[in-house]
């Protein structure tokens, strides 16, 4: 007969899938007695006319993920300007699609663009009003009326250069043999309109997705951490056990971040940032450190007794003595470890955004979720397996799981404290671990080979700590590469140094920023301290000299969102940004390139390839 413990995690997953109807049912009522979340057709299309030359018009539609324009509704005229007609559009090939309404159609995604040639009796400056006729869908079923808009253009005289609003400098339009074959649309957008289209197949798609990023730096710290939770159990712990523990820390968190995920798609902000307060990353990091030192049975800390005792009960209660103690675990690993942002995440926030709706939108983040988790659950369960159950092994393991969490806590305060702080630190603990591996002693004759492995490796450790301590103190600050700040390292360093980038803080240095490029294209890099991403970016991207090389005629903003202050969401919420990592691009033109639009880490060499299509 099974003991309640026991069965309670069975039972407590039954009740989940009874449930699971009822909350489908009140998300649906909560979509239905939402406000309407159909965009206004301004906002679904975004209308822009401009003079690209004396006799050249260009209409510019920005099209809202989820919603599409009919090629073959497009229409142009100049009806009150005597001595202005047009004579030709050109018009690119759309991409076909089977539409409920019309049948096979060529539409547009994310952005259509219409070139007017125009025939001038006089070449003098002159205003026209030129109207435009259009009509489009939503993916979720809802078409519009047929649309018209005028808009007031100044067309230039000969000698004069379209200025200000109106002023573009023209890429080729695509000819209908290569139209189509690549769509202008950003990645997120792109799986945005992936969930509205397919809706049944991007389920499994944003599964696999999920699996490919339990293994970026936001996801990967989140192994040794339940890791060290089914080692924490003891010698006795079972396969079934440890399967239990690792499906309640996976279920939570994967729980956490739909939630999370639909909070941050209707509110427009990351809620993960709010729990990135320097005083909650302390906090955590002080946890993660006690659960390390009852790994070591703390009996080094030569504490009164009647303390260390009270500490190890209170340890064993916090690393999973019970299920919901682990489910708490894997709430708080999912907002404080992993506040990261990948293109399919903006993708599901930006259909539900869009559409309004949420039982779509948070099985996608769910599936997302439970994708990212499963190594996790494979990880977990298997330890049940491989821990050895008796002897001094079961302690050198449980003292290598309390490395881990010594560095996971670091790793945390990467993000709080100062670089120079943090590399003596690091320098510290692998110091303090070469020691410990035995690196300083000689080896006894006879000794097992397995032992002489230890301290080769010590010894690497050793080394690295003490060039981590001799580049602190020489101006290095980055851990990866200790000795940059010394000698000629130093010198050869500086010439990968990353792009320099100005600081701007709110909408209105954006803006000012863009006016004065002088003809420019601008780039706006969202950053944060506590954004793993973002340092991947600045390290390993921005410095490469390729990558220097093709930013070298663009102006390079950075909005630094660690505060997450007032100024901060305005400016998220002005681009639509739920956080970082995310780079924008503006066009000659002052208007940002959606398509362009990078979320997520780049590599070097995709990143140049990127900014010279531009």
């Amino acid at each position: 007969m099974k003991s309640p413990l026991r069965a309670r995690p069975w039972l407590a997953l039954w009740l989940a899938l009874l449930a699971a109807p009822a909350l489908a049912g009140l998300l649906d009522r909560f979509s239905a007695s939402a406000p309407e979340r159909i965009l206004e057709a301004d906002q679904a299309f975004q209308l822009t006319l401009s003079a690209l030359d004396p006799a050249t018009l260009e209409a510019r539609w920005i099209i809202a993920p989820g919603y599409y324009l009919y090629r073959d509704k497009f229409r142009l005229s100049v009806p009150d300007a005597p001595g202005v007609t047009i004579t030709a559009l050109e018009i690119p090939a759309g991409e076909p699609k089977d539409d409920p309404y019309f049948g096979r159609q060529a539409v547009f995604h994310t952005e259509a663009v219409i070139i007017a040639r125009l025939q001038r009796e006089s070449f003098s400056a002159q205003t026209v009003q030129v109207t435009a006729n259009y009509q489009g869908c939503a993916e979720v079923g809802v078409c519009y009326p047929p649309l018209s808009r005028t808009v007031r253009v100044t067309l230039p005289t000969d000698a004069q250069r379209p200025l200000g609003e109106g002023s573009r400098v023209r890429v080729a339009p695509p000819n209908a043999a290569t139209a189509g074959t690549e769509r202008n649309e950003a990645e997120p957008d792109r799986l945005a309109r992936l969930l509205g289209e397919q809706r049944f197949l991007a389920i499994p798609a944003f599964f696999g997705f999920g699996l490919l990023l339990a293994f970026t730096p936001c996801v990967f710290p989140m192994m040794p951490i339940l890791s060290s939770l089914i080692a924490g159990q003891g010698p006795n712990l079972s396969r079934g056990r440890a399967l239990r523990l690792s499906l309640s820390y996976v279920l939570a968190m994967a729980a956490t971040y739909t939630l999370a995920g639909v909070l941050a798609a209707l509110l427009g902000q990351n809620v993960q940032a709010w729990f990135q307060n320097p005083w909650v990353i302390s906090v955590f990091s002080g946890l993660f450190i006690l659960l390390a030192l009852s790994m070591f049975d703390l009996y080094e800390l030569q504490l009164p007794g009647d303390l260390q005792n009270r500490l190890v009960e209170w340890s064993n209660r916090q690393r999973g003595g019970q299920y919901a103690g682990v489910a708490v675990m894997g709430l708080l690993s999912a907002l404080i470890v992993g506040p990261c942002v990948a293109p399919p995440l903006i993708g599901v926030l930006t259909f539900i955004a869009v559409t309004g709706d949420l039982t779509l939108g948070a099985v996608a983040l769910f599936a997302l979720s439970l994708g990212m988790g499963a190594p996790l659950l494979i990880i977990g369960a298997s330890a049940g397996h491989w821990l050895p159950h008796a002897g001094h092994w079961m302690e050198r393991i449980k003292r290598v799981f309390g490395v881990m969490l010594l560095v996971v806590a670091l790793w945390l305060l990467e993000r709080v404290l100062p670089a120079a702080i943090i590399m003596v630190l690091w320098a510290t603990l692998l110091i303090v671990i070469a020691t410990y591996m035995g690196a300083l002693q000689p080896i006894v004759h006879g000794a097992p080979p397995w032992r002489t492995l230890v301290k080769g490796v010590g010894l690497v450790l050793l080394i690295y700590g003490v060039l981590l301590l001799v580049g602190v103190a020489a101006g290095g600050r980055d851990p990866l590469q200790p000795l940059r700040g010394v000698g000629l390292i130093a010198n050869a360093a500086g010439e990968a140094a990353a792009p320099p980038f100005r600081r701007v803080k709110t909408v209105a240095d954006v803006d000012r920023a863009v006016r004065e490029a002088g003809g420019r294209t601008v780039m706006l890099d969202f950053y944060a301290d506590w954004c793993v991403s973002c340092k991947e970016l600045e390290r390993e991207t921005f410095s490469d000299r390729t990558v220097r090389t093709a930013l070298a005629d663009v102006v390079t903003l950075q909005a630094d969102v660690t505060a997450n202050d007032a100024a901060d969401q305005a400016l998220l919420r002005r681009f639509g940004v739920i956080g970082p990592p995310a780079i924008l691009f503006f066009g000659l033109d002052g208007k940002e390139r959606r398509e362009r639009r990078v979320v997520g880490f780049m590599a070097a060499d995709a990143f140049s390839a990127h900014v010279r299509r531009l």
